[in-house]
């Protein structure tokens, strides 16, 4: 059973930064399929940056430029480096192995944990 834990997030001002990580534990030996989601009130959660197999990252267009996601190995957290915040960004983070739906949807491997919070405003 493989278990995240997520911190960092904040309040935060338009056009701030911000760096979230996630504690991975249990049965999982790769980073790669990680990926970070979010989910804004009254949305779907969204995957948002993730890692495929072979290590290339890969974000969607709403966070491209902006986002960065990062881990070096399963015994390392994995992070989500943000700049340029927008108010759009406000979510509930979340970190987890990714698997696709269809096209373009994706949904976690795992049970979730409880996020992160991230509130982007003036």
């Amino acid at each position: 059973q493989v278990q995240y834990v997520e911190s960092g997030g904040d309040l935060v001002q338009p056009g701030g930064s911000l760096r979230l990580s996630c504690t991975v534990s249990g049965s999982i030996f790769s980073i790669y399929g990680m990926g970070w989601f979010r989910q804004a009130p009254g949305k779907q959660r969204e995957l948002v940056a993730g890692i495929f197999s072979g290590g290339q990252p890969f974000y969607a267009d709403s966070v491209k430029g902006r986002f960065t996601i990062s881990a070096t190995n399963v015994k390392n957290p994995v992070y989500l480096q943000m700049h340029n915040l927008k108010p759009e960004d406000t979510a509930v983070y979340y970190c987890n192995r990714f698997q696709r739906l269809y096209s373009g949807v994706y949904d976690g491997l795992d049970s979730w944990g409880q996020g992160t919070q991230v509130t982007v405003s003036s």
